[in-house]
């Protein structure tokens, strides 16, 4: 298991010093906190022990404000007596790591990826170098990697990409004995002399991840990090899911009638544990017209949930309520989606609910009327299939499954 980390908070901040003025980049305060700290936070939920931080220009700002130790992590020093670049700062902390593998990530970027699953594709690949690769609308800022399968091929400069694509996240899985072996030159840049240099040999692996991903090297993204990070600090927001089609398997043409019918969606497990982690209240609401049809029991539907319910718990997430409609779509209903009957009722139970901080998450349009119609935001989950027009007038955000959510600053 891959416990510890390198971190580079050794640069200049040059763009962005007539916004910092004269602070290394990662301790620009971003929603009252340096930077840093959200990387570090980051890393101490994914159970890393030991931290480097590869220091350069004001080390003695970032050594005062954290010391020896963050949140249960040890944090030690590798302090750049003169620039050393990328290549050389990882290399100079690298000896100080203890184990065979560890991460490198950069102290001006959030990439916000399951650290734990990450180190393990690493190691169960048995690879010498992992990266991180996140999709953009636009490379030109940063060079475009491009993959066979999960190898690497090509690193492409900023000066000869722009559009949509894949780019490198900053973030590495590396072996210690490997990046020792390149007898790199004291002073090298990792991604220049290496990475780009040594593409050809195809023995990189890169792991495409989709999640919240903010460099703030240049002014217009270290703003926008300040108002997504007062987002993502927020205590208090509220969660209201549509069940079949978002949780489980929908069953086309009929419903769920017993547990044996009930099938969970790929990851839907574990992403409830980090969403009930994200938002203060999490609710389900779900139009159940099998009920008024006769096809199923509200008994019937209590045991399904029932058994919902402990699944979601033993997988450490939770439901704080659960609310049905088994009214029939022509009885004009005001507790059936696209009314908001049911949110009313949620209100009701919890009345700290506020709806203008609460998102919605369905597969239909009227899961986005009724998040619409409550004044929520909502998300649409395409399941891999185009956007209905009509659904667009009604949707703030739309991902391919429930699994990408926890990534949004919602």
């Amino acid at each position: 298991m891959i416990h510890e980390a390198v971190i580079l908070a050794g640069g200049f901040g040059t763009r962005l010093s007539h916004v910092i003025g004269d602070i290394p980049k990662p301790m620009a305060p971003v929603a009252g906190k340096p930077f840093l700290t959200y990387v570090l936070d980051g890393l101490c939920k994914a159970g890393i022990t030991k931290v480097i931080l590869a220091t350069g220009y004001k080390h003695e700002i970032i050594a005062r404000y954290f010391g020896s130790e963050y949140n249960g992590m040890s944090v030690d020093y590798s302090q750049e007596k003169e620039p050393l670049f990328t290549g050389g700062a990882i290399a100079q902390a690298s000896a100080m790591t203890e184990g065979s593998d560890f991460l490198v990530l950069n102290g001006d970027t959030l990439f916000d990826i399951d650290y734990s699953a990450f180190c393990r594709n690493h190691e169960r690949h048995n690879n010498v170098l992992t990266i991180a690769l996140r999709q953009v609308e636009n490379t030109e800022r940063y060079g475009a990697v491009e993959v066979t399968g999960n190898i690497i091929s090509t690193f492409r400069e900023k000066d000869s990409s722009a559009g949509a694509g894949l780019i490198n996240g900053g973030i590495y899985v590396v072996n210690k004995e490997w990046l020792s072996g390149q007898n790199m030159p004291r002073k090298f840049s990792f991604e220049k002399d290496l990475l780009q240099a040594k593409a050809h040999e195809k023995s990189f692996s890169g792991v495409a991840c989709s999640q919240y991903f903010i460099d703030i090297g240049v002014a217009d993204d270290y703003y926008r990090a300040q108002y997504d990070f007062r987002q993502r600090i927020t205590q208090d927001r509220y969660l209201f899911l549509d069940r079949d089609g978002v949780l489980n398997r929908q069953i086309i043409g009929d419903y769920v009638r017993n547990i044996s019918q009930w099938e969970w969606l790929p990851n839907v497990l574990s992403t409830m544990k980090h969403l009930s982690e994200r938002y203060s209240r999490v609710f389900i609401v779900s139009n159940q017209q099998g009920i008024g049809k006769g096809l199923l029991t509200s008994e019937d539907l209590e045991r399904i949930h029932k058994s919902m319910l402990s699944d979601i718990e033993l997988a450490g997430g939770r439901i704080d309520g659960v609310y049905v409609c088994p009214d029939l779509a022509d009885s004009d209903s005001g507790m059936r989606k696209p009314a908001i009957g049911m949110a009313l009722t949620a209100k009701k139970d919890f009345p700290e609910v506020d709806f203008t901080r609460s998102v919605m998450a369905g597969d239909s349009l009227t899961d986005m009327q009724f998040g619409y119609n409550a004044g929520m935001r909502c998300v649409y989950i395409t399941k891999g299939q185009a956007i209905p027009p009509q659904i667009q007038d009604y949707t703030d955000l739309w991902i391919e499954s429930l699994e990408c959510l926890p990534s949004l600053c919602l």
